[in-house]
C-alpha cells in the first residue's frame, strides 16, 4: 500500500480536554524550544501553569513570553495557565530544588513533573570519550533522577511524574551507543522511582519517543538517504509531529491514567516492532 505524503508529519491538534487538569501546576524542563515548549504550550492551553526550565535562560524566557502572548490571543483558549520561564542545568540537583521553589512560590504547588531535557550525542563506540559518556549520563539520567528527587520531595499524593525515554532504550543504532544506554537507564530508572514513589501516591511513567520532526531529528531530514532508511523502518511511513508524543503525556497526567504507573508508551509509528 503506497502512501502518497511519504515522510509527511501530522500535526493536528490535540482534542482531548482532560477538565480535571485546570489550575494544576507543572514543570518541564528543556522548555525553551522543541517538544518541551509543544509541552508547555498545550498544558498551559488546558489551563495548567507552568514552570518552564532551560539552560539557556534568555531563549526560555523568550519562548514563554511568546507562548503566553499565542494562547492570550487564540480564541479557542478559554483561560489559559501562565507559563514562567527560568533557568536551570538539569545536571544540577540544586537547580532542580530552585525549580521547585519557584513553582511553589508562583502557584502554590506542584502536581506534574516533566523530565523532558536530554542530549543526542554521535560517536562510534570504539571512539566515545570519557567526556562524552560523562556529559550524556549526567544530563539524561541524572538529571532525570534530581528532577524526580525534587518533585517527590513537594509533589502531593496524585502527583504524576514522566520522564522522556526513547525507542533507542530497546533498539541500538550505530554511533548512538552513548544515547541508546542512557535512554535504557531512563526506562529502568522510571520502573524504580514508580516503584518506591508509589508509597506516597505519586505516579511515574515514561514516554518513548521515535523519529520526531525536532532539531533532534534535523539530521535525518537533512540527509535524503538517511531519511528514507529511517522512513522504511517506521510502518507508518513518517515522521511523528511533537504534537503526537504531547497526546500520551497528556494521558499520562490526567485523572484517566491515575491506576498507571512504571510504564513506558512508545509513540513511534511502530518502529520498535521492525
Amino acid at each position: 500500500m503506497n502512501n502518497p505524503n511519504p515522510g509527511r508529519v501530522v500535526a493536528r491538534t490535540m482534542t482531548a480536554v482532560y477538565p480535571e487538569l485546570a489550575g494544576k501546576v507543572a514543570v518541564v524542563t528543556g522548555a525553551a524550544q522543541g517538544m518541551g515548549s509543544v509541552f508547555a504550550k498545550g498544558l498551559a492551553a488546558r489551563g495548567v501553569h507552568v514552570v518552564g526550565a532551560d539552560i539557556n535562560d534568555a531563549r526560555m524566557k523568550e519562548t514563554a513570553e511568546q507562548l503566553n502572548t499565542e494562547l492570550a490571543t487564540d480564541s479557542l483558549v478559554e483561560q489559559p495557565g501562565t507559563i514562567i520561564g527560568a533557568r536551570a542545568d538539569v545536571t544540577v540537583a540544586d537547580d532542580h530544588e530552585a525549580l521547585a521553589r519557584t513553582a511553589l512560590a508562583e502557584f502554590g504547588r506542584i502536581d506534574f513533573w516533566i523530565n523532558n531535557a536530554g542530549i543526542f550525542p554521535f560517536a562510534y563506540a570504539a571512539d566515545i570519550t570519557p567526556e562524552q559518556i560523562g556529559a550524556t549520563l549526567s544530563v539524561n539520567v541524572e538529571g532525570v533522577l534530581f528532577g524526580s528527587q525534587a518533585a517527590g520531595r513537594h509533589m502531593r499524593e496524585g502527583g504524576a511524574i514522566v520522564n522522556m525515554s526513547s525507542v533507542s532504550a530497546l533498539r541500538v543504532r550505530k554511533g548512538r551507543g552513548a544515547y541508546c544506554t542512557s535512554k535504557a537507564a531512563v526506562a529502568h530508572l522510571t520502573e524504580s522511582l514508580a516503584v518506591e514513589f508509589g508509597d506516597v501516591g505519586i505516579r511515574v511513567n515514561s514516554i518513548a519517543p521515535g523519529y520526531i520532526d525536532t532539531e533532534m531529528t534535523r539530521w535525518v531530514q537533512e540527509d535524503p538517504e538517511a531519511l528514507a532508511k529511517a522512513l522504511d523502518s517506521v510502518p507508518l511511513h513518517r515522521l511523528g509531529a511533537p504534537e503526537e508524543v504531547f497526546g500520551p503525556l497528556l494521558f499520562l497526567l490526567s485523572d484517566s491514567a491515575r491506576y498507571v504507573t512504571g510504564h513506558s508508551i512508545a509513540v513511534d509509528g511502530g518502529s520498535r516492532h521492525v
